[in-house]
Order: structure tokens, then C-alpha cells, then sequence
């Protein structure tokens, strides 16, 4: 059994593929490939893996992937001892240097959507994006998924974007914060907006006042009609001791660390009570 096989035999996982690390060089943000090669010199390859966590749609503040485990725990957990067989490898998760939706793309794993997310075959776009970049030469093969055939990686001439083409997620965002070329605007993406840190303009303020989560903004996926029947994950680490919502008084009065170990492994703590009150404020301000 390869890592490709090995990996989709995991519970939690649902798609893993490999890409030759030169083929990202288009994609890198100005000195992240440089970042890259400093975690691991002489990078061959990128192993990428999707992990599911939608666990249905209960009424809550949190955006959907927030609402379980951390997901940096649980790709960490799940990718180590693969990362330890390939003696060099890296085990990155989002706070990456590597453009990780290319990255899946080129893979095979998913396709891109307009709304600038991955689409597992079978879970739709809620899926996290966990990478091992690792000097070993692994070939490069069809991708391999939980459920379904293998998919083989799109030929240089394929379109960079797979979806319905309907519009649905750009009509949906608010700010208009998504490109038809699959492009997102962070400065008007209401995700990075309610995890940004100090003051926000009026703008960003009203926007906030009218949008339904504090944190994340699921927006561009529940309006997805590649999302409509998903199935919901089988991990435990996402569906189960779920936090769907936080109030004021679930906040008040703590401290960054006191905030942490009430919530630990929490994805919604990295950046402290301080954003998630302000956006309760926005909320409370008269309309």
C-alpha cells in the first residue's frame, strides 16, 4: 500500500494526492517559496489531504469549521507519522507558506470553485487542507479518495477553475470579495474580517452588524449547490463537543490565556477574546 492509500485508509481523511513542488512556483506570494524551501530544503514534493468537517447546520454564531477541534490539532495528529516515513517531511496547515488550494488542485485531490475553495468529490468544499512537503521523489499519481476512483491530476491545458459556473457564491458574499477568476479580496472577505485585530472602519463595522456569525462566514458555502447534500463527517474530533455559539458572557472579563484554557484546541481562540467582543458589539450597535 502506498502513502496515498494509507492516508485515505484514516478516518478523517477523504483525499490525498501529490504534486511536484516546481509546479507551484506560479502560485507562491512574493518570498514564500523562499519560506518554503527554509522548512524544507530541497523540496521534491507536496502531499496534500482533505479533511471533512461539516456536521450538519445547527443555529450557532461560529462559522461551521470552527465549531469542533482546532483543525491545525487534527491534521497535525493525522499527518505526523506519515511525515516521520518520509524522514524529511513537514507537516503544514493553513499558517502555510505553500498555496494550498493550488496545491489540492494540482494534486487532484479537488477542484477549484469561484468562491476560491477546494471541492472534495464527496464533501463539497467543507473541507480543511493539510499538506506534508517532503524532498522525496514520490511519484506522481492519480489521486486517491475514501469514497470513488482515483482522479488523476489536471493537464496543464485544463481550466483553473471546475465548478457550475453559477454565481451563486459571489451573489451571496456581501462585500463582494470574490473574483469569477477564483480569487478572494481578504480586505473585503467577512471571514478575514471578523478575525482581524483593533478598530475596523464603518464600513467593515456596518458589514459586521449585518452579518450572522462572529466568527468566519460560511456564506460562499451554504449558498453552493455543490453543497447542498454533503454528507457529514465522520471524524469525532468535528462533530462531536461542538461549540456552535459565543455569548458576551462567555467572554467577558477574560484574559487571552484565561480565554484558551476555557476553550482549548479551539480554532476560534487563536486571536484572543478581544475580536470576537468587538463583533458582538457591531451586533448590538442601532441599526
Amino acid at each position: 500500500m502506498n502513502i496515498l492509500d494509507s492516508l485515505c485508509a484514516v478516518e478523517g481523511i477523504s483525499s490525498a494526492g501529490v504534486c511536484e513542488f516546481d509546479a507551484l512556483t506560479p502560485y507562491f506570494a512574493p518570498g514564500a517559496r523562499d519560506k518554503a524551501l527554509a522548512l524544507c530544503p530541497g523540496a521534491a514534493r507536496v502531499v496534500v489531504a482533505l479533511f471533512p468537517y461539516y456536521a450538519g447546520t445547527a443555529p450557532g454564531n461560529l462559522a461551521l469549521y470552527a465549531r469542533g477541534t482546532d483543525y491545525h490539532a487534527v491534521v497535525q495528529q493525522l499527518l505526523a507519522p506519515f511525515a516521520r516515513q518520509l524522514a524529511d517531511g513537514v507537516v503544514l496547515a493553513d499558517a502555510s507558506p505553500l498555496p494550498e488550494t493550488q496545491a489540492a488542485r494540482l494534486a487532484g485531490v479537488g477542484k477549484l470553485g469561484e468562491n476560491g475553495l477546494i471541492f472534495d468529490p464527496l464533501y463539497g468544499s467543507y473541507v480543511v487542507i493539510g499538506t506534508i512537503l517532503t524532498t522525496q521523489p514520490l511519484p506522481l499519481e492519480a489521486a486517491r479518495h475514501s469514497s470513488g476512483p482515483p482522479t488523476p491530476p489536471p493537464a496543464p491545458g485544463d481550466r483553473l477553475l471546475q465548478c457550475n459556473h453559477c454565481g451563486a457564491c459571489r451573489r451571496a458574499c456581501p462585500l463582494d470579495a470574490l473574483g469569477k477568476d477564483g480569487s478572494v479580496n481578504p480586505d473585503r472577505c467577512l471571514s478575514a474580517l471578523t478575525q482581524k485585530n483593533g478598530p475596523l472602519a464603518p464600513w467593515q463595522t456596518a458589514a459586521l452588524a449585518q452579518h450572522p456569525l462572529i466568527w468566519g462566514c460560511d456564506l460562499c458555502q451554504t449558498s453552493c449547490p455543490l453543497n447542498r447534500h454533503v454528507p457529514e463527517t465522520g471524524n469525532p474530533a468535528f462533530r462531536e463537543v461542538l461549540v456552535c455559539s459565543l455569548s458576551r458572557d462567555a467572554l467577558d472579563g477574560l484574559t487571552r490565556r484565561q480565554f484558551t484554557e476555557k476553550f482549548p484546541l479551539r480554532a476560534f481562540t487563536w486571536r484572543g477574546p478581544a475580536p470576537l467582543l468587538r463583533n458582538l458589539t457591531c451586533k448590538e450597535l442601532p441599526k
